[in-house]
């Protein structure tokens, strides 16, 4: 991977995680595989593995078109605008979801079955 090479606003450290689950399947009642935040504004998206794929709605809602994953021991970085994986800086703490959250999750919301539904 090469480092990131983004446009300052792209990325801005300082911004926390807006929560520790995905915002809007929280909102209604959904689960996910995996989670990615936003590098701009902390916004927890779910992946494109998970069946509402959040994280990648986002950039084409705000123009905002880098993500990190948000998973323990990842700190891989996505441009949603060229496509690729980079090496990035670190952003405010937590980097991930908390340790004692299932994948997927949160188990209580995770159907029987839910392997017929990722992508």
């Amino acid at each position: 991977m090469t480092m990131l090479m983004s446009a300052s606003n792209a990325i801005d450290p300082s911004v926390p995680p807006s929560r520790t689950g995905c915002v809007e399947c929280d909102a209604v009642g959904g689960w996910w595989s995996h989670l990615r935040r936003c590098a701009q504004c902390g916004h927890i998206g779910c992946c494109d593995s998970s069946p509402a794929r959040h994280a990648t709605a986002h950039p084409t809602a705000t123009g905002h078109p880098i993500v990190q994953s948000f998973e323990p021991g990842e700190d891989w970085f996505w441009d949603y605008s060229t496509n690729e994986a980079y090496d990035g800086p670190e952003l405010g703490a937590p980097s991930h979801r908390p340790l004692d959250r299932s994948v997927p999750g949160p188990a209580d919301r995770v159907p029987a079955g839910w392997r017929t539904h990722v992508h």
